[in-house]
């Protein structure tokens, strides 16, 4: 079994250096050879990870886990050929939704993410969670076998759609207050603050109904209690990329949200102004 992980982020190094305490030949695969140093959430000693070069991979692979930022996808897709074999299973295991569709090899699924770390340099520290919920058919059931003796959690759906949309919704919120706030979580305890986000949820709500899914303002309680449980420090993926002058992967999840609304003709001043400003700051790359 030969299993590779594209992106060495802090998704990528996570789910790599964790199947790596089954799957000892594990692959952590970027453009360039390198060492990581990861910090686990335990608080136990670090651990050094080597990145591979997609050029010094030498057979194809049998599980590839993508997890690299949603604009960053289009490059890794051209070096997926030399890589992979026809039943290769493919993961998805980014943010946002649409980007599925882009992938031309059969055996790919997207998953929803709960993983949270940061990269900085090369540190990467993981926060919580270890868990990936992927759609329910025989390929990932054999996946899911493979990880039982590892700290990744990959949990089976019959309903992927309402999974994905209900993590959309999480990262519309979070994403957006602390991006636009250049702030952590700690922005929360504001109530001004809470009230912005729980109006962007509500308008991410109405575009998920006009989808066919069944969220009501029961959805919007249980992703506010999400947040409570948040530490102050923690940051999201989209407030340390904007306050590191990095591209946002804002067109996956604000976009996608803003452009549904457009569709289906819902009114979203929240959404509105927060695709605006980030769009506003997107527009430099």
């Amino acid at each position: 079994m030969t299993i590779g992980v594209i992106g060495p982020g802090a998704v990528g190094t996570t789910i790599a250096i964790e199947l790596q305490q089954a799957y000892p030949d594990t692959l952590l695969i970027g453009k360039q050879k390198n060492t990581l140093n990861y910090f686990p959430e335990n608080g136990h000693q670090s651990k050094t990870i080597s990145v591979t070069p997609y050029q010094d991979i030498t057979q194809p692979l049998d599980i590839v886990f993508i997890a690299v930022k949603t604009y960053q996808l289009e490059s890794v897709i051209t070096q997926l050929s030399p890589i992979i074999h026809e039943e290769t299973i493919i993961i998805l295991a980014q943010n946002g939704y649409g980007q599925l569709e882009h992938i031309p090899y059969p055996n790919s699924y997207q998953a929803v993410v709960y993983i949270s770390g940061q990269k900085n340099n090369n540190d990467v520290t993981h926060f919580r969670d270890y868990r990936l919920h992927l759609k329910d058919t025989p390929r990932t059931r054999k996946l899911q076998k493979l990880t039982d003796q590892t700290n990744i959690e990959i949990i089976l759906e019959e309903n992927i759609e309402e999974i994905i949309w209900y993590k959309l919704l999480v990262n519309l919120g979070i994403n957006s207050i602390t991006a636009l706030g250049r702030d952590t979580a700690k922005l929360l305890h504001s109530s001004h603050i809470r009230d912005i986000c729980r109006g962007i949820i509500l308008e991410g709500i109405a575009v998920a109904r006009a989808e066919g899914l069944n969220f009501d303002v029961n959805t919007l309680d249980s992703i506010m209690t999400i947040y409570e449980g948040y530490p102050d420090q923690m940051g999201t993926s989209m407030y340390y990329d904007i306050t590191s002058g990095r591209p946002l992967e804002m067109e996956t999840i604000q976009g996608y949200i803003y452009r549904k609304a457009q569709e289906y003709h819902i009114t979203t001043p929240y959404l509105n102004t927060v695709y605006a400003f980030l769009s506003a700051y997107q527009s430099q790359f």
